[in-house]
């Protein structure tokens, strides 16, 4: 007979093993993110919906089709957070941080995607957001360090993109160039690019469907002014100077409308067709459109399960330093005693609390990667001592409780 509750399709559980590599790759990233300025936020699961439709955009896919949203008891439209640039500013905003402010997340996303490799319904984004300043050294290293994330995340046949969307202004050149380009082929749009077009048809070149078969589109660098371009230059500048590999990709939009200028994408071999890992860029108008002063901001966030899959690694169950194994119940009761006082020395220890076979013991502290076995008898305990067996090894030794702990 099937189980009768099973996980929602596009979640998963982390199980020991996985979570053990998570918690390693996460310590990793917890101390390069410090050593940039860094200091982790989080904000709740939910926010009210306008939040997503005014910063993502009313015409991108997120919004129209993939938001988790439901209306709470007070009759107010809520939605599971599908990205955390958004929530992070309003809590900046909210919360009256004063710039510049460096802010890191670490948080689970929900979107109604079709599940498939590297892709579910909740996911984990690591990210950034670097609020308050405007330079392009500002720009630069939040790229370098998105890069020096997935290298030392284990990410493999990584590939930073990058390219210049330009200012608002630059964009509304652009548009009619891009428009006029469009609606001579309007028939061969899709669906969703044909209803879009005249709102927003730079959602047109995002999109998975026809994005890629409008390759002899007009470019939008052809259009930035000249302070885009050399704001973009001097990134780039940097990113040179500091040992950065790139490669400019002029096609190359974010889905999300709140972006302008800097834009960039990095993306793993090892993934196969959905090679992205991560991404972000510059928003300098987010803020004010949510109700702050004009500011600034860059930031990127990264696909943490995209990350693990991309790196190959293999999660394992964290070891045992002890395992306390025992004949008979005085000896059960002094393995208690020396297993606290082993965990209060920061050891990772345990004991059978079931009373079974020495035998079965010793199979239960080899299942628990245990390092060592404390054995405790009869004998030991008329002795005062212990008896260590290394599990790897077989070795034996007898050691009294003062000299282990």
């Amino acid at each position: 007979m099937g189980l009768k509750y099973t996980r929602i399709k596009g979640t998963r559980d982390i199980l020991p093993e996985e979570y053990s590599l998570w918690r390693k790759l996460l310590d990793r990233a917890y101390e390069i993110l410090r050593a940039y300025g860094y200091n982790f936020i989080v904000t709740p699961t939910f926010e009210r919906t306008e939040l997503f439709i005014r910063s993502i955009g009313d015409t991108t896919d997120i919004v129209e089709k993939e938001m988790y949203t439901f209306t709470d008891r007070g009759g107010r439209s809520l939605t599971l957070r599908p990205e955390g640039t958004a929530p992070v500013v309003r809590a900046y905003l909210e919360n009256h941080l004063i710039p510049p402010q460096k802010l890191a997340y670490f948080m689970n996303m929900f979107r109604a995607e079709r599940p498939q490799k590297g892709r579910f319904r909740e996911f984990w984004h690591l990210g950034v957001e670097f609020i308050g300043v405007r330079d392009p050294s500002a720009d630069a290293e939040v790229v370098e360090l998105a890069y020096r994330l997935v290298r030392e995340l284990g990410v493999r046949e990584i590939k930073l993109e990058i390219n210049s969307i330009g200012t608002v202004e630059d964009r509304k050149k652009y548009r009619e160039v891009l428009l006029d380009y469009l609606r001579a082929r309007k028939d061969e749009l899709c669906e969703d690019c044909r209803r879009r077009m005249e709102r927003n048809p730079l959602r047109v070149l995002d999109c998975k469907v026809d994005g890629p078969r409008l390759q002899d589109a007009p470019l939008l660098t052809d259009y930035l002014s000249e302070a885009s371009k050399s704001y973009f230059e001097e990134v780039l500048g940097y990113l040179e100077r500091w040992g950065v590999p790139y490669e400019v990709n002029k096609r190359l939009v974010r889905g999300l409308d709140y972006y302008t200028e800097t834009a960039f994408e990095i993306k793993s071999g090892a993934l196969g067709a959905q090679d992205s890992v991560g991404g972000g860029g510059r928003y300098d108008g987010l803020v004010e459109e949510l109700g702050g002063p004009p500011t600034p901001a860059v930031g990127f966030a990264l696909g943490f399960d995209r990350v693990l899959i991309a790196s190959g690694l293999d999660g394992k169950r964290e070891p045992l330093d002890y395992f306390i194994a025992y004949l008979g119940d005085e000896a059960r009761e002094k393995g208690f005693e020396i297993l606290r006082a082993l965990r209060e020395r920061g050891k990772r220890a345990d004991i059978s609390h079931e009373k079974k076979s020495l035998k079965s013991q010793m199979k239960l502290a080899d299942r628990l990667d245990a390092r060592y076995a404390l054995i405790i008898g009869e004998d030991e305990l008329a002795r005062g001592v212990l008896k260590v067996r290394d599990m790897e090894t077989g070795e034996e030794k007898f050691l009294k409780p003062s000299e282990l702990l």
